[in-house]
């Protein structure tokens, strides 16, 4: 998260801005339909619910969207693909061996026949395996062709971050090593609307995209989601907060800790700096002082006023 500040007194104005989808190329797509609207079928649910949602009007509206990974005809880890195998049946909902190359190489290979393959990385820790099938195969098979081919029906879920007893296995975010690589989108959802409207963007998307959820907020973050098909814009700033004097912009989970942040900010002064999590491995027992935490942020916002 960085922060810049232009001072205007003793009280502070303070913005947020959500980087929606961490990648350069921008399709416009299908769209959010007006506030109102989307209220009138509105359904207070959770983010995992919200994916879980999505995920049956991806099968249901394209016959040839495949839902794969570890577990996931069980429900999957954090239970976000429950009833799927149910409804569509093992032939569009199935496991996978315990090899994430594998997926990702699968999935490659389905979505370059014409098909949304939808691929599940049971922890965004264990992507790593997949790098190279993401990075050197995902991401240039449709430069690498001159456009006759492409595998832009691929989309890689992976539950990722902290969420306080993971240790250095399963509390990793290691979208930074994705957002440098052309070919390829990355996209975070901060809430349960947010997840819905842009993971079907992501699956209905003509490139590969690589979708990371923030499993800290799979039960905390509730809110009124729509329950008929709605997608958001990929590649769009959201503007969460408006202020005037400091700019905060993040992504995920960090979204509702920096408006925490905001709120103490406002009764004192403060400038620009970088909060993130410590420089070592994700410590196993001491992980809740390795990440942002309001206080962290607040300290960063004092001492840049200070500078």
């Amino acid at each position: 998260m960085a922060s810049c500040l232009r001072r205007y007194g003793r009280r502070l104005s303070v913005s947020i801005c959500e980087k929606r989808e961490l990648s350069t190329a921008c399709e416009g797509q299908i769209i959010l339909q007006q506030h109102q609207q989307l209220q009138q079928t509105a359904k207070s649910m959770n983010l995992c619910s919200a994916i879980n949602q999505a995920l049956h009007l991806a099968l249901e509206t394209d016959p040839r969207s495949y839902v794969f990974g570890e577990d996931v005809s069980f429900g999957g880890v954090f239970r976000c693909t429950t009833g799927l195998t149910e409804r569509f049946g093992k032939n569009r909902v199935f496991n996978t061996p315990l090899c994430e190359q594998g997926i990702v190489g699968f999935g490659i290979g389905l979505a370059a026949m014409g098909n949304r393959a939808i691929a599940e990385i049971q922890f965004a820790d264990y992507i790593y395996p997949a790098f190279d099938q993401i990075v050197n195969e995902a991401a240039k098979f449709r430069y690498r062709s001159g456009n006759q081919y492409d595998c832009g029906g691929l989309t890689i879920r992976a539950p990722y971050g902290a969420v306080g007893h993971g240790g250095h296995y399963h509390s990793q975010s290691p979208e930074a090593f994705f957002c440098h690589v052309p070919g390829i989108k990355v996209v975070i959802p901060r809430s349960p609307l947010q997840a819905k409207g842009l993971l079907l963007s992501c699956i209905r998307d003509p490139n590969p995209v690589v979708f990371f959820e923030p499993k800290w907020l799979y039960r905390l973050a509730v809110e009124e989601v729509p329950e008929h098909d709605y997608m958001l814009p990929l590649s769009e700033a959201e503007v969460i907060r408006e202020g005037s004097d400091i700019t905060l912009v993040g992504w995920g989970a960090q979204l509702s800790v920096m408006e925490q942040a905001c709120t103490d900010a406002e009764k004192l002064e403060a400038p620009i700096a970088r909060v993130c999590g410590l420089d070592t491995p994700f410590p196993l027992v001491f992980e809740p002082f390795y990440m942002p935490t309001k206080n962290k942020i607040l300290d960063a916002i004092k001492s840049t006023v200070n500078y």
